[in-house]
């Protein structure tokens, strides 16, 4: 067994070297036996064999190979690739010639439980008689494939079958035999020999070093000049963070309603947790101010479109005025009616933003019943899979006991195999060696003919360098005297000499300048243009705007005064969503009790009508800043005016 053991460790090792997609097969074939030479002759043809059927048959074996690793190989290490391979080739080619004892000692001699998985997937009916005779035939005819290698391995397989049968018992055995029996180390001193007492060495003289100077104090430290400059930037952030601080706690208390304002105690305590000084003496207020005309910068296509739109807005109020002045109806009730159904539309809106609120929040109820009902499913599950794991430990060990009676009837079964290969394999490596010389002799003369075929190229080439050098040397006119002033005379329409081209180059060049200057002067006049035109649109989009601003602010003021605060109404949906969120908060908190869990943090209630009545106030104080920001000076006034009474 371990004779065998070592043959097909060796085959695995050259297959692993192959790449199928680099190396040739003859190649490989001649590097591998040139390093198999310290083999003896017996294993060295052996190996050879069984290696040069695996490539070969290379394409076959990776088939079945490929889909062990898939169906029933998952598991198994891809390093062991090469040893399914020659299983794969013993099983399908070299059965019948080594015979079953033979091929059983080359099994047991390989990982039981790597070959049992293998040879039980390779010889199951179902898989040799459906995909792996289709897989071949396409490879080979099938008439060859069902006759030379698909009926031999269904004539083996019942043989087959016992004998994974013992091995995978032998193996059950063994391993309890290994639990029980285990030997123990005994330690034993080590008999080393006591070393020579080493020499004292003679010591080296120290060597004396030049003293060295020292460092200035200046290297250490910071130039006055830097360190003023430093002094300076300090004192000036202090001050800039204090005048910060100032401006926004200023703000703060302009934007704060009165009631939520802080005491000045706390301003000054978190003055302190800031680390701002208080005893520093009290600066100028800062004082902001806000032009009534802020710039606002446009691009070409941003003044023409705004321009646009408000001549459009003032061609329409003059319809407007004219069909009023024609005797056209008013729409105040239209707008009364519109007003109203928007109130209602607002109302609804606000129902069902709580509908929303209250389905989120019975959601989260329900989610957290689900999560401990799960909980409860789990513990059952996990009680079930205990029980059921308990019951599979006891059949394993059954099991295993049953493969270790088996394993040992089957290793006294393999001693008696081994005599009938050496003179077969004698034979095969003669022909191998003949097969080997013939082809160097062969290589060898090609070699040699290449090589007279270099030598005449290489005198050819020499001859064609000595002309070419010849030629070089022969003298040559080297000058051409040119006439400019004179016309070729190759008969073409318009033939002119060089400096007549010239004289009518320069004139062309000249229309083309002043071409030029005509051009950029009459862009230059359309950008003129151009820019008074945006500067008039500019100044009319201005007025518009101060006119809007003043519309705008009477708009806000209307609406201050009919704003009214209020909560929303009721819905029927609102309160069913409420009663089923109080139902499911009830049923979750009696399987908490049950489950001795936590509840959940209930939300705290909110004053509705408090956060209500805060909204409305800042939005009234927002409103009254901008009207304040939107108000224009008596110039901006006069304009929309006059823009009222256009």
């Amino acid at each position: 067994m371990a004779y065998y053991g070592k043959c097909i460790d060796v085959v695995i090792e050259q297959l692993d070297k192959f790449k199928p997609e680099k190396d040739s097969p003859d190649q490989f074939l001649e590097a591998a036996s040139s390093s198999l030479q310290g083999l003896s002759p017996l294993k060295q043809a052996f190996v050879m064999e069984v290696l040069s059927g695996c490539l070969e048959y290379w394409k076959l074996l990776t088939i079945v190979v490929d889909a062990f690793y898939v169906r029933d190989g998952r598991l198994c290490l891809w390093a062991d690739y090469s040893l399914f391979q020659v299983l794969c080739y013993l099983a399908t080619f070299q059965l019948d010639e080594l015979g079953f004892q033979l091929f059983c000692s080359i099994i047991k001699s390989q990982p039981t439980r790597k070959t049992c998985k293998f040879l039980r997937f390779f010889f199951n009916p179902l898989n040799l008689c459906s995909w792996i005779k289709d897989e071949w035939s396409l490879i080979y005819e099938t008439a060859h494939v069902k006759k030379n290698w698909i009926n031999p391995l269904m004539r083996w397989q019942p043989e087959i079958q016992e004998l994974v049968d013992q091995l995978e018992g032998v193996s059950a055995s063994q391993t309890a035999i290994f639990k029980t029996k285990a030997k123990v180390t005994e330690p034993k001193e080590f008999n080393l020999t006591t070393p020579r007492p080493r020499a004292i060495p003679v010591p080296e003289p120290v060597p004396t070093m030049a003293k060295p100077r020292q460092v200035p104090r200046s290297t250490y430290q910071e130039p006055k000049e830097q360190q003023q400059l430093q002094i300076i930037k300090r004192h000036n952030r202090l001050k800039a963070e204090e005048l910060l601080l100032r401006a926004n706690v200023e703000e703060l208390r302009c934007a704060m309603p009165r009631a939520h304002r802080a005491p000045p105690e706390q301003v000054t305590d978190s003055k302190k947790k800031l680390g701002c000084p208080t005893h520093i003496q009290k600066s100028p207020k800062l004082t902001f101010y806000r032009p009534d005309n802020i710039p606002i910068k446009l691009n070409t296509a941003a003044i023409l479109r705004e321009g646009a739109l408000y001549q459009k807005q003032v061609e329409k109020e003059l319809q407007r005025v004219d069909k009023l002045v024609d005797g056209a109806g008013d729409f105040s009730e239209f707008l009364e009616w519109q007003k109203k159904m928007q109130a209602k539309d607002q109302e609804e809106q606000l129902a069902a933003g709580e509908c929303r609120r209250l389905q989120g929040k019975l959601s989260h109820e329900e989610a957290i019943l689900a999560r401990q009902n799960l909980i409860q499913e789990n513990k059952q599950k996990a009680d079930q899979k205990k029980e059921e794991t308990a019951e599979l430990m006891l059949q394993c060990a059954e099991r295993r006991l049953r493969e270790a009676k088996s394993m040992k009837e089957l290793v006294e079964q393999v001693t008696e195999a081994q005599k009938n290969v050496k003179v077969a394999q004698m034979k095969l490596v003669k022909g191998r060696q003949q097969i080997v010389q013939e082809v160097m002799e062969e290589s060898r003369e090609m070699l040699q003919r290449s090589a007279e075929a270099a030598r005449e190229e290489q005198r050819r080439r020499c001859e064609l360098t000595s002309q070419l050098r010849a030629l070089e040397t022969q003298p040559t006119r080297k000058g051409k005297l040119v006439d400019l002033t004179q016309i070729p005379g190759y008969g073409v329409e318009g033939e002119m000499s060089v400096v007549e081209l010239r004289e009518r180059l320069a004139l062309l060049r000249e229309t083309q300048r002043r071409e030029e200057e005509e051009k950029r002067d009459q862009i230059i006049q359309d950008k003129r243009a151009k820019s008074q035109e945006l500067l008039n649109t500019l100044e009319q989009i201005s007025l518009c705007r101060k006119a809007m601003g003043k519309t705008a602010a009477m708009r806000w003021e209307q609406k201050k005064t009919q704003a009214v605060t209020g909560a929303p109404s009721q819905d029927e949906r609102v309160l069913e969503l409420q009663r089923r969120i109080e139902e499911r908060v009830a049923e979750r908190r009696r399987q908490a009790a049950l489950l001795h869990l936590p509840a959940a943090r209930t939300e705290r209630p909110r004053p509705q009508a408090q956060l209500e009545a805060q909204h409305w106030l800042e939005l009234e104080r927002s409103r009254e800043r901008r009207l304040r920001a939107l108000q224009p000076g008596d110039s901006a006034i006069a304009s929309a005016r006059r823009l009222e009474a256009a």
